[in-house]
């Protein structure tokens, strides 16, 4: 939970989201995350076109797609989906991007230079960091921007659906860096474009990454108010 006070239930299942990167093996039910989905699909869209496409994983066919994605990682680099980050990135991005790198690594005790500890890290990065629920996102490759702002909202509802059930989330691009792997694993049409993943399951309160807290500008600081 951030400083912020949060007003009502709604508000604080928004301030208590964070991404967690270690999970209990606690099982989630079908009809749980079936239900997050439902609640979830209320995002706006525009036209009401609804862009959001999901294949939830558990159990044998989420160890199954983890271990396969994982073996592609360790095989070598495959073609990315698409750029998520310009190149070079420029301030302020660039600073926040290596706050939050390094004070991860800090916290998993990862120095500058071990490349042993930052591959185990992507390993169980690429197996939902334990998650016994791994979504797989995905969108039609001809859809364009707007849909993707869309499908953002619909990421977001699951997160704040799933905080106000008692769950917890964590919003992975790193899929996106696997896309023939998963078409392959998953059997996708070619039309399906990966957007990310995301894990859904019960905190880890001993979990080392799961310490980190981000900090957010507030805003006073991004947005302009006038005829106020």
């Amino acid at each position: 939970m951030t400083g912020l006070a949060a007003r009502n239930e709604t508000e604080a299942a928004i301030l208590s989201r964070r991404s967690i990167r270690g999970f209990l093996p606690e099982a989630v039910p079908r009809e749980t995350v079936e239900h997050l989905l439902d609640v979830a699909a209320r995002a706006p869209s525009g036209t009401n076109m609804q862009p959001w496409r999901v294949i939830a994983l558990a159990g044998e066919e989420r160890q199954r797609f983890c271990e396969g994605v994982t073996a592609a990682y360790l095989a070598g680099a495959e073609p990315q989906e698409r750029d998520y980050y310009p190149a070079p990135l420029p301030e302020p991005y660039l600073s926040r991007a290596r706050a939050i790198g390094w004070g991860l690594y800090g916290l998993l005790g990862i120095a500058r230079g071990e490349r042993d500890k930052a591959r185990a890290h992507m390993v169980n990065n690429l197996h939902f960091f334990g998650a016994p629920v791994g979504l797989v996102c995905l969108i039609d490759r001809t859809l364009k921007l707007g849909s993707w702002l869309d499908y953002g909202m619909f990421l977001q509802n699951i997160a704040i659906a799933a905080r106000a059930a008692g769950l917890d989330t964590c919003a992975m691009a790193v899929f996106a860096g696997f896309p023939n792997t998963i078409h392959a694993l998953l059997d996708l049409p070619e039309s399906d474009g990966v957007v990310c993943g995301m894990a859904i399951g019960r905190e880890d309160r001993d979990a080392p990454a799961n310490a980190l807290r981000t900090a957010r500008v507030p805003a006073a600081e991004f947005a302009r108010f006038r005829g106020f």
